[in-house]
């Protein structure tokens, strides 16, 4: 005889919820998963903090810091996103990139949130190629400009 078919509550990689057969008030898990979606594909953060915003706005979201405090105690690393229905947390998972928009630069999730800085502009040294540091610094400028580093 064979196992009978089983399905999962919830999707592998954000947790979003599922319908399932003969399911009463489907709107309430659709809803809750769009909510949840709606944050995920934004792909941007205001910025890092670790106690909850005063007065958020729909659809605003942040990456909660530590020591967490208020409603972000326990949820540090997490993405928490204001909804009209309150904080939704969401767990990022290995790999995810969103836009930080007060650094003004992508952050990367690999087992926390980091941030690439800007490298040291060079310094010192016998002898001096200008047109290099000045390439140098062209080049540090414009991946700031595009976020892919940040100067902060």
């Amino acid at each position: 005889m064979s196992d009978p078919v089983s399905y999962s509550s919830s999707t592998p990689r954000h947790g979003l919820p599922l319908l399932f057969s003969g399911q009463s008030q489907k709107e309430v898990t659709v809803n809750e998963a769009l909510a949840v979606v709606d944050f995920l594909l934004s792909g941007s953060v205001e910025g890092v903090r670790s106690d909850p915003a005063l007065s958020p706005s729909a659809g605003q979201a942040w990456i909660v810091s530590s020591p967490a405090t208020g409603a972000f105690t326990g949820h540090e690393g997490k993405i928490a996103g204001w909804t009209d229905s309150g904080w939704r947390f969401l767990q990022p998972v290995e790999g995810m990139k969103i836009f930080d928009r007060a650094a003004h630069a992508l952050r990367h999730y690999s087992d926390g949130w980091t941030l690439a800085a800007a490298p040291t502009l060079p310094v010192g040294g016998a002898t001096i190629d200008v047109e290099a540091r000045s390439c140098i610094v062209a080049l540090i400028s414009a991946l700031e400009t595009s976020g892919i580093i940040s100067s902060t």
